[in-house]
């Protein structure tokens, strides 16, 4: 399977996200547990934690894991969480809750990381940049699971097809050609 070049800290709006392969991002209520004892390459978390300046997250997800700072603690940065309703959040250190538009959350963010990329970690923030031309990259790691239901990394019924080039060396329009069997026992 081709891999990529390591991640570089460019300053831009990365898209990031496990999933799995039937699609989503997290379990109905934002369950995360699926992916842990998934083997990645090595190296490739520390690529994240050098190149990532700041995070911006949806209100949902963070509910569900806000006591974890990403990757395992050793990122330090700015991290963001996009909310309505930022009055009533549970004011955590390290973290700043924005009320604003996608577009100006995005701006606040690339601002705060200095140069480095920031990561969006929401699948309806990530839909909305993408839609805005604000999206520079998506960076998907998919799991060998498939979960059925849940959230879903670009869930936008009726809306338009949105084409992507893969990155990387090769033809960009290239199908992404994976194999799997089912585990059983």
């Amino acid at each position: 399977m081709i891999d990529f070049a390591p991640q570089t800290a460019s300053g831009k709006v990365l898209w990031h996200f496990t999933m799995s392969l039937d699609g989503f991002v997290a379990g109905p209520n934002h369950e995360m547990d699926w992916m842990f004892g998934a083997t990645i390459r090595p190296g490739l978390i520390d690529e994240y934690v050098q190149t990532t300046g700041a995070i911006l997250a949806g209100r949902d997800g963070w509910e569900v894991i806000n006591k974890a700072r990403p990757y395992g603690g050793d990122w330090e940065g700015s991290l963001f969480v996009l909310t309505h309703h930022p009055e009533d959040a549970t004011p955590t250190p390290g973290v700043t809750f924005l009320s604003c538009d996608v577009a100006e959350a995005a701006r606040i963010g690339l601002e705060a990381a200095k140069g480095k990329n920031l990561e969006v970690f929401s699948p309806t923030i990530g839909r909305q940049l993408l839609e805005l031309g604000l999206i520079d990259e998506i960076d998907l790691h998919i799991a060998p699971v498939l979960l059925g239901s849940g959230k879903r990394l670009y869930d936008n019924p009726g809306g338009p097809t949105i084409r992507l080039g893969r990155a990387g060396a090769g033809d960009p329009a290239a199908v992404l050609n994976v194999r799997y069997h089912p585990i059983t026992g």
